[in-house]
């Protein structure tokens, strides 16, 4: 594995858990909920998936409760549920806080009968898909989520964002110091990572995103624009047009829009964009889906653990490509950069470090980051 050398500066895990959980609060985020976004952001900077960490704080939460369109306080109702099933009700609270209510409930229903689904309505972004199926796999289940999101692929042959990134993550507990997680996108890119590239100033690779013309753009910061008026989408997974399979991931994201809105009875396709009929910022009204497996009703956790690993290691230890020394499975690379993060902190660049500069100065926090001069 190749690593990059870091030169953005750290800062403590736990600084900015506190910094974190404490601004959430003075948003009027209740602190138990508010504990629970900081931990679900930090999850992503834990396994090095920037696109979903500190790098999307002030932006995609801090940013929505501000403009009035995302509840900072989770009212969750409950609108059916049987032994085995629920469908929640978020009411455009903090997605964060309604997807652990969903993964806690779910885990619990599994633990009695093997299997459990849980599906949520009106919410909003609920972070790293990955933070919930692994509640799962620290529990010896087995974890399959997914949401849907503001359009933003085009189908196979159309150039129109109609579809959101819709990830559709599965986790799976292993034998080994890790679980099997696979946590991606539907789509070839994901918002978040042209919100990355944009910045650091980096033009987004040509052949993820597509205009209205049918040309490839490479511009980050154009793209977020026209992603946002309709006038470029992302290729579906496996990238434009059918040669490249894209087909394939046109498919699966529609599998994960149905799942994230028909069991829920809610909002889908356009309906997702965040604006209404007069074009001002509304509610997104995001739906999630919550599947958990218990290996025991099955052969029982150990026995699938070990199958799982055996698979697992069988794949890392087949024949590598010219020029390459190692083969990884899901989840791998992640737990490898939280082994080199854990005694260093979250890298903050440049950008990030305003925002949270910014959101202490408002609140009047009383913190000091060892980036400040």
């Amino acid at each position: 594995m190749v690593f990059i050398i870091e030169t953005r500066p750290y800062v403590p895990w736990d600084l900015m858990e506190r910094f974190l959980t404490d601004a959430f609060i003075g948003y009027g985020v209740p602190p138990q909920d508010a504990a629970i976004c900081a931990d679900v952001l930090l999850e992503s900077d834990r396994r090095g998936i920037e696109s979903h960490g500190c790098n999307r704080f002030k932006t995609i939460y801090i940013d929505r409760i501000a403009a009035g369109i995302q509840n900072p306080v989770t009212k969750i109702d409950i609108i059916r549920e049987t032994p085995t099933t629920a469908v929640l009700d978020a009411n455009d609270g903090m997605g964060m806080v309604a997807s652990h209510r969903a993964m806690s409930m779910a885990l619990d229903k599994a633990g009695q009968y093997g299997l459990a689904m849980v599906a949520v309505r009106n919410s909003t972004h609920y972070g790293i898909a990955g933070y919930w199926a692994s509640m799962a796999t620290k529990a010896g289940m087995i974890g399959i989520t997914g949401t849907n999101a503001r359009p933003s692929i085009a189908p196979t042959f159309g150039v129109e964002n109609m579809l959101g990134t819709n990830p559709l993550t599965v986790g799976f507990p292993t034998d080994e110091d890790f679980p099997f997680m696979l946590d991606c996108a539907t789509s070839i890119t994901q918002r978040g990572k042209i919100e990355y590239y944009a910045r650091i100033g980096r033009d987004t690779p040509a052949g993820m995103v597509i205009g209205r013309d049918g040309s490839a753009m490479t511009d980050s910061v154009q793209i977020l624009k026209d992603l946002t008026t309709g006038d470029a989408a992302l290729a579906p997974l496996g990238g434009i047009g059918e040669e490249l399979a894209g087909y394939k991931g046109y498919g699966y994201a529609t599998v994960v829009e149905v799942l994230s809105s028909a069991l829920q009875a809610g909002s889908f396709l356009k309906a997702l964009n965040g604006l209404d009929a007069q074009g001002k910022k509304q509610p997104y009204h995001l739906g999630h889906f919550f599947l958990v497996i218990d290996p025991e009703a099955f052969l029982g956790l150990d026995s699938f653990k070990k199958t799982c690993g055996d698979i697992l290691r069988g794949l890392r230890a087949s024949a590598k490509a010219p020029g390459c020394d190692r083969i990884y499975t899901a989840g791998e690379k992640e737990y490898f950069v939280w082994l080199e993060r854990k005694d260093l902190g979250v890298p903050v660049g440049e950008s990030v470090q305003k925002e949270l500069l910014a959101v202490r100065d408002t609140l009047g926090l009383p913190y000091r980051f060892p980036f400040e001069k």
